[in-house]
């Protein structure tokens, strides 16, 4: 719409000393005369917008023009382009580099080295480790799709290996801990799912639009808490001194106790599934599984087979 561009180029033009039409026509994918257009009205708009000549030329607002900045503090703006930052990292979104070119021009000349001292204090960086271009094209085209409200298709592999193909309505992309995941209806399923990212393959934009079913993510989240709560298994693991360090970052200190030999205890009330199998399994020899017995026996089953490879 050309009124949320004319907000941003006027926001462009606050923040920064000069840009250039060309620069301007690039960024809004439309015509240097359609800038030139865009200049005027919001010249005629009352904001005084100064042309410059020369090779350092191009548009700028009239030295001692504001804005009105009341409204946020500092910390305030600084919290919101964190987490801003963060997400456009990802997604490259123009709509977000708008919001961020918004709250940026409200920061007043004579707090610039404060805002910037707030900037460094917190950053947000949204992607794990080694997450590659396809990754990444990925997300974004999942995202794409949520946006313009088209089903997607892909191969989804379970926890169990089987592969099936997947028509899905595409509702909320959720981070949690280091893992990406799709919430979405899926009609093959006929039902709402929760589906992680990496687990998905070829993924593939439909043409058919949906609409917007009414069941949010938070909803789904809370009535897969309350079937989980009535499926909780409280487990027991030990682990030697020296895995301190990495059991300092996994439990919380209310979780964890010591024993007479310097072990650290770990007892924690969780889904059982195969996910917690695989985790328990990635301590290595740094962990027993000391309660349930059914767990322990698991667990031993899985290291024989383990061994069996390299024997």
């Amino acid at each position: 719409m050309r009124l949320d561009r004319l907000l941003a180029i006027t926001l462009m033009l606050i923040n920064r000393k000069r840009i250039t039409a060309h620069e301007l026509a690039e960024y809004f994918e439309v015509s240097a005369r359609t800038i030139y257009r865009d200049i005027e009205a919001i010249n005629l708009a009352g904001i005084p917008v100064v042309s410059f000549q020369g090779n350092s030329g191009g548009f700028g607002i009239l030295e001692g023009y504001t804005v009105d900045r009341q409204m946020l503090t500092i910390e305030d703006m600084t919290a919101i382009l964190s987490a801003l930052k963060g997400i456009n990292a990802t997604f490259e979104d123009k709509k977000i580099d708008t919001t961020i070119e918004k709250i940026t021009s409200l920061v007043p000349a004579d707090k610039s080295d404060l805002f910037s001292m707030h900037e460094e204090q917190v950053i947000l960086d949204i992607l794990p480790w080694g997450y590659g271009t396809k990754q990444k094209e990925k997300l974004r085209m999942i995202h794409r799709c949520i946006k313009e409200s088209r089903i997607i298709g892909f191969s989804y592999r379970n926890l169990k290996g089987q592969v099936t193909r997947r028509k899905v309505e595409p509702m909320s992309l959720i981070l949690k801990g280091a893992s990406w995941y799709l919430y979405g209806y899926c009609l093959y399923r006929e039902d709402f799912r929760l589906f992680r990212l990496s687990r998905i393959r070829d993924p593939e934009r439909q043409t058919e639009p949906f609409q917007r079913r009414e069941k949010k993510y938070e909803h789904y989240h809370l009535d897969t808490l309350s079937q989980n709560q009535q499926q909780l298994t409280e487990i027991l693991l030990r682990f030697p001194p020296e895995a301190y360090s990495r059991v300092e970052e996994t439990f919380d200190q209310e979780e964890l106790s010591k024993d007479e030999n310097g072990y650290f205890l770990a007892r924690i009330t969780w889904p059982e599934d195969q996910w917690v199998y695989s985790w328990i399994l990635s301590f290595g020899d740094e962990v027993e599984v000391l309660e349930p017995p059914h767990i322990r026996e698991i667990i031993r089953e899985k290291a024989l087979k383990i061994s069996s490879f390299y024997s």
